[in-house]
């Protein structure tokens, strides 16, 4: 038997055999792991059905300000082409908008479309031009094994300026302003650092890898966690706003307490 399979293997047509069958295997593993046709199909019309849907929805309720298609309006909204569907699901998820009046800055409030609205909003604006996808769930959701004082460092870094050193938010120019971090959820902080909404400036993979948003991710989380260490937390201001709310309130007590003596003495 091993001298039928050596001579045969010297055959000149044994390599030509060999690559077929090799090729023919392939081909029944691609065949067998490939997605189908139809499931091809069946994603692409959904795909279609679901940036209709955000048409309509837009054409209703956003185009008054961004345009029939988009482009935004001089002085009154910005163009959404090329925004992405993250920017979307961030400022329509948390009530961002639709904004009911012009203000400085829109302001969280219960969101006015549901999930499958947001989704299909967020569909039709990214196909008006690419932009940053809302993220996966390991992506924002995998920060367990992130490096703690890594988040901390970045953090402070890019954040505490406007955020506080803590997350407690802050008051910027021309009625702007930071919100507070606690309590928001993973997903809009990632889309936050990705999409730059209000005055918040953009922070692409770039500038911070998906890591790094991971670790920043696990510090605003930690915050949230952490009890205030005795007393009154007023928000976790610092030391300065700390001790002007000691001196007011200290000498306030202490110039009652002057008054109250000078009238008993009399």
């Amino acid at each position: 038997m091993m001298n039928f399979l050596a001579v045969r293997r010297r055959h000149p047509l044994a390599g030509f055999l060999v690559l077929a069958l090799t090729l023919v295997v392939l081909g029944l593993a691609y065949a067998s792991l490939a997605p189908s046709d139809d499931a091809t199909a069946a994603t692409s019309t959904d795909q279609s059905t679901a940036v209709e849907e955000g048409r309509e929805l837009f054409l209703v309720g956003c185009a008054s300000c961004h345009g029939l298609n988009g482009q935004g309006t001089d002085g009154v909204a910005p163009t959404l082409v090329g925004v992405g569907a993250a920017a979307v699901d961030f400022q329509v998820s948390t009530g961002r908008m639709p904004l009911a009046y012009q203000q400085a800055q829109a302001q969280r409030k219960p969101r006015f479309y549901d999930v499958e609205q947001t989704a299909a909003l967020a569909a039709y604006v990214a196909s008006l031009g690419p932009g940053p996808a809302i993220p996966a769930e390991e992506d924002y959701l995998g920060y367990s094994e992130a490096d703690l004082l890594r988040g901390n460092k970045l953090f402070q870094a890019n954040c505490a300026s406007c955020h506080n050193f803590a997350g407690s938010g802050g008051g910027l120019t021309d009625g702007k302003f930071a919100p507070p971090l606690a309590g928001v959820d993973e997903q809009i902080i990632w889309e936050a650092m990705i999409t730059g909404p209000q005055s918040m400036p953009v922070f692409g993979d770039g500038s911070l890898p998906p890591e790094d948003k991971q670790a920043i991710i696990k510090f605003i989380k930690t915050l949230e966690e952490t009890p205030n260490a005795g007393g009154a937390g007023i928000g976790r201001l610092g030391p300065v706003t700390e001790g002007l709310y000691g001196w007011i309130l200290g000498m306030g007590a202490l110039l009652a307490a002057a008054v109250w003596i000078g009238v008993k003495a009399r």
